[in-house]
């Protein structure tokens, strides 16, 4: 038998700021860059009752663990769990089970701010958001760790909700924060662009992308999405965070495969070979780059560890029995 620590979302809510998670993520993808393990996401679909049951996982040697989520969505309840088991990488022995609901926008925002880091401007300074749900707070949060930006512009189609994202941002960040009537305002002058939405049609024109803006899109990891116009991806320098996942689910790389603007080729790299320096990043200041982030279980196990080692620095969780198949696979 092992001991397995369970951590609840009231055990690990308090014990990491934006910067941790995007430290260790940042570290975890240099890892992937490196050579370590990492596979797309795994969608099963249910038609009745609707819902999806979906998992991702990967292996980080040098962090010492490997694992990512399992979650399911919709069903009867038509809500969401996240579980996120995390195993030793070295014994393979079970550590942990967190309830990984909470950590989702911080592990999701941090690896969007690695993505801004490695691609953007060094002096970008303001930064268009364009969503204002948990997703997107979380990508502004952890993108403002990486950039130090004057001017926060947000566009959500409710204009209750982009007050509402303005007002609580402004509060937290050392930057103007203020909500604006349309996605072209939002653009105005952006160097660097978020997308944080549902959209299955592009949020943005790409005429008013930039020269030299950076675009993170996370809202698209379904192939019927897509938050990006085709002639946006196929200007840019695009980078998913994993190669195999362009043509399954990155509704917005699909979209402009479909229109015959781009071909697999066009991929510039995965965003671990840039942060590895394996691939370079940005060549230019008039480049424009786009980080297509689907989820992976690279940010994943990077973040279910920082809270996995602070939690048991601390004491908290409760410990479950495990028995290993040596002891409980007896077919009797």
């Amino acid at each position: 038998m092992t001991d397995v620590l369970f951590l609840s979302h009231e055990d690990v809510t308090d014990l990491a700021e934006p910067a941790d998670y995007v430290r260790v993520v940042r570290d975890a993808y240099r890892q992937r860059g490196e050579g370590a393990a990492a596979e797309p996401r795994t969608k099963l679909v249910n038609d009745d009752p609707p819902g999806m049951f979906t998992t991702y996982a990967a292996v980080l040697p040098e962090t010492g663990v490997m694992g990512g989520y399992n979650y399911s969505a919709g069903f009867g309840a038509r809500d969401a769990w996240f579980m996120t088991p995390l195993f030793d990488a070295e014994s393979g022995e079970p550590l942990a089970l967190l309830d990984g609901a909470s950590m989702n926008p911080f592990k999701t925002g941090a690896a969007g701010a690695v993505g801004v880091d490695a691609l953007a401007r060094a002096d970008a300074s303001e930064v268009a958001v364009i969503g204002s749900g948990a997703q997107a707070r979380g990508q502004l949060r952890a993108t403002a760790t990486v950039r130090d930006f004057d001017a926060v512009r947000v566009y959500s189609p409710t204009a209750d909700h982009r007050d509402a994202f303005a007002a609580e941002m402004a509060a937290e960040l050392d930057a103007a924060v203020d909500p604006v009537a349309s996605s072209a305002a939002a653009l105005d002058g952006a160097d660097v662009v978020i997308t944080a939405t549902n959209a299955s049609e592009p949020v943005i024109d790409d005429a008013n992308v930039e020269p030299g803006t950076h675009v993170t899109a996370m809202g698209q990891y379904h192939s019927e999405k897509n938050e990006l116009p085709p002639e946006t991806v196929a200007r840019a320098t695009y980078v998913p965070d994993l190669r195999d996942r362009v043509t399954r689910d990155a509704g917005s790389f699909i979209a402009a495969l479909d229109a015959g603007l781009v071909n697999e080729d066009d991929v510039h790299a995965e965003l671990g070979e840039v942060v590895a320096g394996v691939e370079p990043g940005r060549t230019s200041d008039d480049e424009v780059t786009v980080f297509d982030s689907g989820g992976t279980g690279i940010e994943t196990a990077a973040a279910a560890n920082l809270l996995y080692e602070r939690a048991d620095e601390r004491g908290r969780g409760a410990t479950i029995p495990f028995a290993p198949a040596s002891e409980a696979l007896t077919g009797r």
